[in-house]
């Protein structure tokens, strides 16, 4: 069964969960494409009326085509629903996100919305999140020396590059620094000392921030997982 079969099982069931009428968040990489696939095929099939914010350039690009209504983040009060993928989840609900670079969108339009759905395939539900590098977005002016702070701290960080080498910038014109941090590290210290690090606009780590997530187990099956302690840790 591959990955993408997995993936799109979960984003089918997701737009299960977007009714008439709501403002929605659409997410950003290779899961959440599946979702706004399947949002775009209600549209079309089943008249169903939303709008939607989109969390990065390519998710709009994909919107637009698959004609779904779109609004800015400054022209809504609130969210209704935000549906995004993840990196990593551990039975906490402590979530890295931010592989595809979309971190602070997806942030910001989750820390928005009344519920929040985080889909995936079954690879990305782990024991202890950190195998995956943990994004965090800074400032392009003065990262070098950010990057020295937090290599200080023991956190490994990384600038990312693009495939032909160049450094990768972000929608918001950021560069993203990778945190190599391995499984079991104190998510809720680091948390804390990053969101006070000059430079630092956001990082990955989406602590107890979903509702429910939504695993994809076979290419038409997919489990609904629902967390009850939401907002322990946000």
């Amino acid at each position: 069964m591959s990955k993408d079969a997995l993936k799109k099982a979960a984003g089918d069931k997701a737009a299960e969960y977007v009714k008439d009428g709501m403002v929605v968040g659409l997410g950003t990489g290779s899961t959440a494409f599946h979702v706004v696939n399947a949002i775009g095929k209600r549209i079309k099939e089943e008249g169903l009326q939303i709008q939607a914010i989109p969390t990065s350039i390519a998710t709009r690009d994909q919107a637009e085509g698959l004609g779904i209504p779109l609004l800015t983040i400054d022209e809504v009060t609130h969210v209704d629903l935000a549906i995004d993928g993840v990196d990593e989840i551990d039975p906490n609900f402590f979530a890295i996100k931010g592989g595809g670079g979309a971190l602070y969108r997806e942030k910001v339009i989750a820390s928005m919305a009344k519920e929040v759905i985080w889909i995936m395939d079954d690879s990305k539900p782990v024991e202890k999140i950190g195998a995956f590098p943990l994004p965090v977005e800074v400032a392009q002016y003065g990262y070098v020396q950010l990057q020295r702070k937090l290599e200080a701290m023991g956190c490994k960080p990384v600038l990312r590059v693009k495939d032909d080498g160049s450094t990768f910038v972000t929608d918001n014109g950021n560069y993203i620094l990778d945190l190599h941090l391995g499984a079991g590290f104190d998510a809720i210290g680091l948390q804390d000392k990053l969101a006070g690090m000059v430079g630092v606009l956001e990082h990955g780590l989406f602590l107890n921030m979903c509702d429910r997530i939504i695993v994809g187990r076979d290419e038409s099956t997919a489990e609904v997982i629902e967390n009850a302690t939401k907002g322990v840790s946000k």
